[in-house]
Parts: structure tokens; C-alpha cells; sequence
């Protein structure tokens, strides 16, 4: 028996479990019982105990407790997050996550913090992470295909946090190409994603999230592009049941991904999603910056651009160029 598991019996039950039905679906005794409710109780949960009643869960409007326990009560996954960690604060849950990685952690890890002190975005920018606020979280993979097939992981990303935020919004949620979640015409949320591999073989992938959740406020120097579900919601969001949503959506993508390891099968629902299709965009080349029309993307995750120049159809591959809109972020 383990803790979370009581929780969720209480949580799905909404009224009184009687100790004696717990003793019994758990084979454990009442004591037993008893101190997994007392180690709830530790983690903030508000249980009322009455005699030949037994225990109920009281749940508290607004509440946002994030941690292991709520995380895996909340899992609805059969193997993404069923080896957990939960860090109140570290530097990097890419790290972490590499970390178990490199000491032999089956596929579908997931590294989840409050904070962290050293994240990163694209190009090695920072990324800031306040506690108490956002979810930083990194799935680990061991993805059975050749290394250039897992580009288009950092897709379907993509769409299980598009697919989990709009959940919350009903409107106004979409992608900028490749892997950014926009609300609105601001990012809420940044994707990492890094690769160790040989030639023909991925020893491991990593795929990192920073979702700006609960700030109510942004930096002033940020407040132009970026944005949080708080702001754009008006209410504070529960960010395990968040987290759970997300797992739940890219375990379902990665099934699609893993038929044909390719993006195929997902193509049209990204497309359906994708902020810049049909609008002009800058192509910031190395070898010289271009206009064009995004017209959607490939199974590669490609990016099709048509050239405003010629009409001729240019496949934009995510790690060379970034892709811009001409009247701002999107």
C-alpha cells in the first residue's frame, strides 16, 4: 500500500471510506492505515476522522499542493511517471533526468520541481523558475529508432501540453513552430529537448517543460512576448492535475509516434494548431534571412515555407534556423 493510493480511494470516494474497508483493500492493518493518514495529514492534506464513519477527504478550493504524492495520485498513465521524482528545488530537471538516464532508469522517468535554479532554454538561454508558481518537469526515453527520427519528440511534446492547457482555455492555445505553447500571441511554455546518442544508436532522450502557470505577474521585460495561465485564466490552476494531463496526452502521442517513428500520424492534429500556418514568417538563416508563408509541417516536424521570392516550397529544419513573424513573436 502506499500513500497515494489511500489518497486517491478518498479523493475519488468524496465521502467517508470506513478503516475497516481500507484494511481490507489493502490487506494492511489498522495501524497501518492510521499512519498512512497521519503522513497525509503531514503533507497538507485536511482528512476528517469520524467513529463508525471513517475517513474523508476535504478538499480545499484553490488548493495547488504539489508533490510526489499528489502527483502519482492524480497518474492516469500506464508508463510515462510511473518512476517519479519530485524535487522542491534543484538546478536542472533535464539534469536530473540525464542523471537516471546515465544510472540505467527504464523509459517514461519524469523529473518534476518547484524550482530550479539553472534552467535552460533554447541556445542556452536561462529560464527563469520561481517556486511555488510553475511546473518544470523532464520525461525521460529510450526511443527504439535511429537518432535522426527523434527530432520530432520535441512535437509531441508540443501538442500533449497544447492538448492539456486547452483544457483550461478554451480558446486562444496554440504552437509556434517548433515547440513553443503561445496563448494569445505570448508563450506560456518553452521546450528542451536533448539527445545522447551514436551514430545509429539513442542511448537516451530527454524533454524538458517550464509551463508558466501561477504568476500572476511577469517581468516587465518579458510581459511583450510571454504570458501564464493565471493571467490569461483569471484563476489559479491545480499544477499536478496539469502535470498529470500533460503525461496522460504525450504518452497517447508517443504510441502514435512510436507506429511508424516518424510524425505522420500526427501531422494534421499539429497543423490543426499550428499559429503560423498560412502567415508570413522571417526565416532567420545562417546563410541569409528569407520571407515566405508557412504552409504547415512534414512528418520530419519540418517546417514548409514558400518563399516569397519564387513560390518555391523550402523545408526549414528546426536546429538550423529560427522562424519569426513579421509583425512580432508570432
Amino acid at each position: 500500500m502506499k500513500n497515494e493510493e489511500i489518497l486517491k480511494k478518498l479523493r475519488e470516494a468524496g465521502t467517508y471510506v470506513s478503516g475497516q474497508e481500507l484494511c481490507e483493500q489493502y490487506g494492511v492493518s489498522r495501524t497501518a492505515i492510521w499512519k498512512a493518514i497521519r503522513q497525509l495529514e503531514k503533507e497538507g492534506y485536511v482528512i476528517e476522522a469520524q467513529n463508525n464513519r471513517g475517513y474523508r477527504l476535504v478538499e480545499k478550493d484553490g488548493a495547488d499542493l504539489f508533490s510526489k504524492i499528489e502527483l502519482e495520485s492524480k497518474l492516469e498513465t500506464a508508463w510515462v511517471g510511473r518512476k517519479l521524482v519530485f524535487q522542491k528545488e534543484t538546478g536542472s530537471t533535464n539534469i536530473d533526468a540525464k542523471e537516471l538516464a546515465e544510472n540505467g532508469e527504464a523509459s517514461g522517468a519524469v523529473v518534476v520541481a518547484d524550482m530550479q535554479t539553472a534552467g535552460r532554454g533554447r541556445r542556452g538561454r536561462g529560464w527563469v523558475s520561481p517556486a511555488g508558481k510553475d511546473i518544470y518537469m523532464t520525461i525521460m526515453l529510450r526511443p527504439q529508432c535511429r537518432p535522426e527520427k527523434a527530432s520530432v519528440l520535441t512535437l509531441v511534446m508540443a501538442l500533449a501540453v497544447l492538448e492539456a492547457v486547452s483544457e483550461l482555455l478554451s480558446q486562444g492555445c496554440y504552437i509556434k513552430w517548433p515547440n513553443d505553447i503561445v496563448v494569445n500571441g505570448k508563450k506560456v511554455c518553452g521546450i528542451l529537448t536533448e539527445m545522447s546518442a551514436e551514430l545509429d544508436q539513442i542511448h537516451y532522450v530527454v524533454i524538458g517543460a517550464g509551463i508558466n502557470v501561477n504568476q500572476e505577474t511577469l517581468a516587465p521585460e518579458i510581459q511583450e512576448t510571454a504570458t501564464s495561465i493565471c493571467i490569461e485564466r483569471g484563476q489559479q490552476t491545480n499544477r499536478a492535475e496539469l502535470t498529470a494531463r500533460v503525461l496522460y496526452y504525450f504518452e497517447k502521442n508517443y504510441a502514435v509516434f512510436e507506429k511508424s517513428w516518424d510524425f505522420s500520424g500526427l501531422v494534421e492534429k499539429y497543423n490543426q494548431f499550428l499559429v503560423n500556418r498560412d502567415r508570413q514568417v522571417r526565416v532567420l538563416d545562417p546563410k541569409g534571412a528569407y520571407d515566405g508563408i508557412a504552409r504547415g509541417i512534414n512528418e520530419k516536424g519540418e517546417l514548409l515555407v514558400e518563399q516569397l521570392s519564387d513560390g518555391a516550397i523550402v523545408q526549414v529544419y528546426a536546429g538550423e534556423v529560427s522562424v519569426r513573424g513579421i509583425y512580432g513573436y508570432v
